[in-house]
């Protein structure tokens, strides 16, 4: 049916095309004519083929994020371990400074201890009376008495 309502539309532009003025129809006709070379020259012609740039940018992006992600964690690790250092040669040198106190009170209480006993076995001796005296003299062993 529809290539019936196609024919008779055909049919009627043959016959209107007749009717109209054989000047106008050969007007027309080179317009048609003019297209249709235009349209094959333009489909024919031969065309620079453009290059597709491949945008790779993300690749470019992500290794820039990647290299600043390795220089931060390399940054990051030499921070920390120079920080580590410190914190372990702060706690040595605590240690050594505890040490060198407790080395320094432990002679303290040696001094006090020797000097306390010193002061003890001061009052707590005696001098020896003089009537024993002559008997003190025998037993030491000085030549000269």
């Amino acid at each position: 049916m529809n290539s019936e309502q196609e024919r008779a539309k055909q049919a009627g532009q043959r016959a209107e095309m007749e009717a109209i003025d054989p000047e106008l129809q050969q007007v027309l006709g080179d317009f048609k004519a003019s297209v249709h070379a235009w349209s094959d020259a333009m489909v024919s012609r031969p065309r620079a083929a453009r290059q597709t740039v491949a945008h790779r940018t993300w690749r470019l992006v992500a290794g820039g994020v990647l290299a600043a992600i390795l220089i931060g964690g390399a940054v990051t690790g030499e921070l920390y371990e120079r920080h580590d250092r410190q914190v372990q040669q702060a706690r040595i040198a605590a240690e050594r400074k505890a040490e060198e106190q407790q080395r320094a009170l432990e002679a303290q209480h040696a001094r006090e201890e020797q000097d306390l006993l010193a002061k003890v076995d001061n009052d707590v001796s005696r001098e020896v009376p003089s009537a024993l005296e002559p008997l003190a003299y025998l037993m030491t062993d000085d030549p000269t008495r």
